[in-house]
């Protein structure tokens, strides 16, 4: 898994970095409680303010707020050695056509294996909404699931509108994607089969949207809302995501924990939409299906 993941990890940065102009820096790091990971980011480019591509792999034993957020989703072990590895990476692009994506595929296992499983996914978070950007990455997504269950696309994106919601601000992160985690219903193979499908779709589901919107002229108006959307990335990253949370209370390198984060955000007091900016709320409020 992690000599997969490190592949993709070179895969997507290459892809990135040739259609930003710039390379990615790397960084090594080691984790005092075991294991460490490799962070790959991309800061001030012609194309992404901030984009990063990491992939850690972790082993050791769980704190106890860990160990109590396993049993907390009905994990019943008394095993707390575990080992996780994933990739994870988010891209934010400069201009406020280009939309910011999401992705992570990872594996974790308790007690030496007794307990395993993967999770992971992939969503969108545009500003501007074009429609025909949020229906083309959803079908490479969904073509990567068909190929191993007809019923993985519908059960793990509307899983991912379910997980990928601010709760204080009764929205949607993004329009969405696939989200899945724990899974561990079938055999070890064909789960990692699936996870590595995931991993190669990300180029082809992303690559041509930030490539046709990167030049488009834009409005300060548009920068300023793009802004606030991230305002909004920022919120979900930090009071909901679990990944976030575990990364944070296993002692992983915080730079990495936090890489998600944009490089600028913009809160206003009471912000009215405008009516172009209506469109986007309107989908974040009432998710659609878009294949």
């Amino acid at each position: 898994m992690l000599e997969r993941l490190r592949q993709a990890q070179d895969t997507i940065t290459s892809a990135m970095s040739a259609i930003d102009g710039a390379p990615f820096r790397e960084d090594r790091w080691e984790r005092p409680g075991g294991g460490g990971g490799w962070a790959r980011v991309l800061q001030d480019g012609a194309v992404f303010e901030k984009a990063g591509v990491n992939v850690s792999a972790v082993h050791g034993t769980l704190s106890e707020q860990a160990f109590s957020a396993m049993r907390a989703r009905g994990i019943e072990t008394a095993a707390r050695d575990f080992f996780a590895t994933g990739l994870s990476l988010v891209l934010h692009p400069h201009n406020p056509h280009a939309p910011t994506v999401h992705a992570n595929y990872r594996y974790f296992e308790l007690g030496g294996g007794e307990h395993w499983w993967f999770g992971g996914g992939a969503d969108l978070t545009p500003s501007v909404l074009y429609e025909e950007d949020v229906v083309h990455f959803h079908r490479v997504l969904k073509k990567a699931c068909d190929r191993h269950d007809p019923a993985f696309f519908p059960k793990f994106k509307a899983w991912c509108d379910t997980y990928f919601f601010i709760k204080h601000r009764n929205e949607a992160r993004g329009v969405g994607g696939i989200f899945f985690d724990d899974l561990h219903d079938r055999p070890r193979d064909a789960l990692f089969d699936f996870i590595s499908d995931g991993l190669a779709a990300f180029v082809p589901s992303y690559a041509p949207i930030v490539e046709r919107r990167k030049d488009m002229p834009h409005t300060d108006e548009e920068r300023r809302w793009q802004q606030l959307r991230r305002g909004r990335y920022v919120e979900f990253n930090l009071v909901w995501d679990r990944g976030t949370h575990f990364g944070l209370r296993t002692d992983a390198r915080v730079e990495s924990v936090l890489m998600s984060l944009p490089l600028t955000a913009r809160w206003e007091y009471c912000h009215e939409p405008l009516p172009w900016q209506q469109d986007l709320l309107d989908v974040l409020t009432q998710p659609r299906d878009w294949v």
